[in-house]
């Protein structure tokens, strides 16, 4: 596909690596190329619910964080589209997750270094550079970005559901055409569980017979978004966690999981006030039961479906009944196929994921100055933002300038307002001094 290695190839075209090639068309002495099975972008479609927004500013857009005038931002969007003012006169408390991968697929469309319906099958390392096997050709690159998402992550016992009984829940707009009259289980206290969740409450004639909305987690928990929270997505915390030893940034990110994976606010309300218009108004109600504190140990058939649970708040153990079962249960990180020739050169931590540098390149055995970098599967070794949208853009330029040797764009933090010491402070006392 191409007679000279490229600087980069990536492999996927999701948002992370989209970011990437906004910021790369800014740099005229880098070719990259970026290659995707898809026909076409389509930002998680099987999660378009009607009326879901965002839990992050669209100021943390493809590239503003650190390139401000570049033609990719959201809001050159929002005048290309000639809806400026009517966006700003809606006063959106978050920006609806529909306009935000309408942006995204403006972009997509319109960058040149973007090639869809190229699937990557194989990938080699020949010694100069990185060969890419794909259905249209060869590729070679000199560096690789692999930008190909997360995938779902299914509990065990889903092994012993009907496929046309249940789905995860990135696919969920698929199966809501199916649950009318059907007792449905909604398993995940996340906020993807809880869209799922008022999507069905607020249906009419196509309602289920029967909601249950499940979680492991001791409530139906809010974001953790106050300001002070929301320092840990800024590239000064990232840089201070990712210098923690492994023990401690695992044990850290466990602790701060509603700062990235809790409920708006404002979906929690739209969901008790529907319920209560439902048990309190309602000419016809609808069966709910939701149920926190609950972990579902197994499955079995018994006229649909029984969902055996314990209770996490007395220890008991507990059953719910469905005919349909939709896992919001989250995502897990795993190597794509393409990747295989390469898997035993790269230094992967215990959950399969490589070890990632502070340029986001992944530790291997191959030469220094060809680099794979990953983007979203940094978790352990760069926090809870890396998963999100909020710092994508500070990412790409750092990888931009890993690439290019020179600090194309600045990167480097501010001295933040709080202090994440990765040193020893200063003592206050000496040594046998106190407090008397």
């Amino acid at each position: 596909m191409t007679d000279h290695p490229l600087d980069l190839a990536g492999i996927g075209i999701g948002p992370f690596n989209l970011s990437l090639a906004a910021q790369l068309d800014a740099v005229g002495d880098l070719d990259a190329l970026f290659f995707d099975r898809a026909p076409a972008f389509d930002w998680h479609p099987g999660m378009m619910l009607p009326d879901v927004a965002l839990q992050t500013s669209f100021l943390k857009d493809l590239v503003t964080a650190v390139n401000p005038t570049s033609p990719w931002s959201f809001l050159a969007y929002l005048v290309a589209q000639k809806r400026f003012y009517e966006f700003l006169n809606a006063e959106f408390e978050a920006v609806p997750r529909r306009e935000f991968a309408q942006y995204l697929a403006w972009v997509a469309a319109r960058l040149p270094s973007l090639r869809f319906g190229t699937a990557i099958r194989e990938v080699h390392f020949e010694g100069r550079a990185f060969r890419l096997d794909s259905d249209r050709g060869t590729t070679r690159a000199r560096n690789l970005a692999l930008g190909v998402g997360l995938q779902p992550s299914l509990p065990a016992f889903a092994e012993k559901l009907d496929p046309r009984d249940h789905v995860h829940s990135s696919q969920a707009i698929f199966a809501l055409d199916r649950i009318a009259g059907k007792r449905v289980a909604v398993i995940g206290g996340g906020q993807s569980g809880a869209e799922i969740v008022l999507n069905l409450l607020n249906r009419d004639s196509d309602a289920p017979a029967a909601l249950s909305w499940i979680s492991r987690r001791p409530n139906f928990q809010p974001i953790d978004a106050t300001p002070f929270t929301n320092e840990l997505f800024t590239p000064g915390y990232v840089g201070s966690f990712h210098a923690l030893p492994e023990a401690r940034r695992r044990s850290t990110v466990g602790r701060q999981k509603l700062a990235g994976d809790g409920i708006s606010a404002a979906t929690l309300r739209a969901i008790y006030q529907r319920l209560y218009m439902l048990r309190h108004l309602a000419e016809k109600r609808l069966d709910t039961s939701l149920l926190p504190h609950r972990t579902v140990l197994d499955v079995d058939r018994a006229g649909g479906y029984r969902l055996i649970m314990r209770n996490g708040f007395d220890g008991g153990i507990e059953v719910a009944h469905a005919d349909i079962v939709i896992l919001a249960t989250g995502y897990r990180y795993t190597l794509p196929p393409c990747l295989d020739p390469l898997r035993e050169r790269l230094t992967l931590d215990e959950d399969g994921r490589p070890e990632i540098g502070a340029d986001f390149s992944a530790s291997w055995d191959g030469p220094a100055d060809h680099r794979l970098f990953v983007l979203n599967g940094g978790l352990v070794s760069h926090g809870i933002a890396e998963p999100q949208l909020s710092l994508m853009a500070w990412r790409s330029g750092v990888i931009v300038n890993a690439l290019a040797g020179r600090p194309v764009f600045e990167t480097a933090p501010p001295a933040p307002p709080l202090t994440w010491p990765t040193t020893q402070p200063e003592r206050v006392f000496h040594e046998g001094e106190g407090c008397q």
